[in-house]
């Protein structure tokens, strides 16, 4: 056999996919296993693994520490460097278990994300239905599929929908909200500018040729969104900070994001980044209670002492992002949110199960903050946080 490592030289462990022999025989020389130890992840492409050259570099150098005459190492040191997640776990068993045995492996397409599978689908009806008609259904079933990932519950996604949804998320184009300034500017309808009809009237020797009218210019109005990392938040803490990254991204300038959890933590510079993923990975360093417990009282006051009494939530538009579950002083957290309610031109709270049917505002946190809030509003699907930015944009 070419490109293997003989069946006689190893045997194949009794893992769930194999008849194990009880032993193995001595390894075969280092210039005869390599080549199948290669070969064996060429097996693994074939079999719909994602197997790159820097996992088969990891995977030999894994081999180099084991004993290769023991199987249980050498498929432990495979499985730990060429399985990228948990769905390779039986393909990978599968392979192992064919190529060490002699057999040929089966090929199999990559797992594709839930979102291309219809399009294969819509593919397969172009021979009988014909080209333009074949483009159509292949649309509307996509479409039709992102509908759907756009209703559901963030914390019950599979790996390839949260995938699916952040390439949704990063095609929102978030409007900025506005505010009328101070200064004018003309304009053809408004109030009569008396300053600038009068220097007319003198341009035209006294005579009353024309009304200049102006009005109030516009600025962007500031918003501040505070984003609950405790423990009970967790399913849902990861999708909201990107959520809050492409708000960022939309008016970098104007928009503030704290993390609340035992501290309050502030992340705007790491999300001020262009590239997703990487503005995550900083926000995550930055954040040191993430999944831990919550102090919304304390963290508020501790927000408002720092910047928003300072002018950070003076006319802004803030949005806590909580389940309203408080460890601390109820009362401590509704006199903050009263103090913030002060300040701020617009208070919303999002809460992800406000949009689960049968949900009652009961908790203590909730009840608390209730009286000062402008909006308690739902934050559990893509389509509430896009209602979210219809609500920011005209608050």
């Amino acid at each position: 056999m070419i490109g293997r490592v003989h069946p006689k030289s190893i045997m194949v462990p009794d893992f769930g996919f194999g008849e194990h022999n009880g032993g193995m025989s001595t390894p075969a020389r280092g210039d005869d296993v390599l080549p199948g130890l290669v070969g064996f992840a060429a097996a693994l492409r074939e079999a719909g693994l994602r197997c790159d050259a820097h996992r088969v570099q990891a995977y030999l150098a894994a081999v180099e520490q084991v004993d290769i005459g023991d199987p249980r190492q050498l498929y432990w040191a495979g499985r730990v460097t060429l399985c990228s997640e948990p769905d390779d776990l039986p393909r990978y068993d599968e392979a192992f278990a064919a190529w060490f045995s002699g057999e040929s492996p089966v090929r199999r397409r990559p797992t594709l994300p839930v979102s291309v599978q219809p399009r294969i689908a819509a593919l397969a009806a172009e021979s009988t239905t014909g080209e333009n008609t074949a483009d159509d259904e292949r649309l509307s079933v996509a479409a039709s599929e992102a509908e759907v990932l756009r209703e559901r519950d963030l914390a019950e996604l599979t790996s390839a929908e949260r995938r699916h949804l952040r390439e949704l998320m990063a095609k929102l184009r978030p409007v900025p909200a506005v505010r009328p300034s101070l200064r004018y500017r003309p304009a053809r309808r408004g109030r009569l500018d008396a300053r600038r009809t009068l220097r007319a009237m003198l341009a035209d020797g006294g005579e009353p040729s024309r009304l200049v009218r102006s009005r109030r210019r516009t600025r962007p109005r500031k918003a501040v969104l505070l984003v609950d990392v405790s423990g009970s938040m967790k399913p849902y803490a990861d999708s909201l900070l990107r959520f809050a990254h492409v708000v960022v991204r939309g008016a970098p300038s104007d928009v503030e994001v704290f993390t609340l959890g035992t501290r309050l933590t502030r992340v705007t510079r790491q999300l001020r980044q262009r590239d997703p993923e990487r503005a995550m990975l900083d926000a995550g360093r930055a954040v040191a209670d993430f999944a831990g417990g919550t102090r919304l009282g304390e963290t508020l006051r501790v927000f408002l002492d720092r910047w928003g009494q300072r002018g950070m939530a003076r006319r802004a538009t803030v949005v806590i992002f909580s389940d309203g579950w408080e460890r601390g002083d109820a009362s401590l957290l509704g006199e903050q949110v009263a103090r913030l309610r002060r300040l701020a031109h617009r208070v919303f709270w999002v809460n992800p199960h406000a949009g689960h049917a049968g949900y009652e505002p009961v908790q203590s946190g909730i009840t608390a903050v209730l009286p000062y809030v402008d909006r308690l509003l739902a934050g559990h699907s893509l389509a509430t946080l896009e209602r979210l930015l219809r609500e920011i944009a005209h608050a």
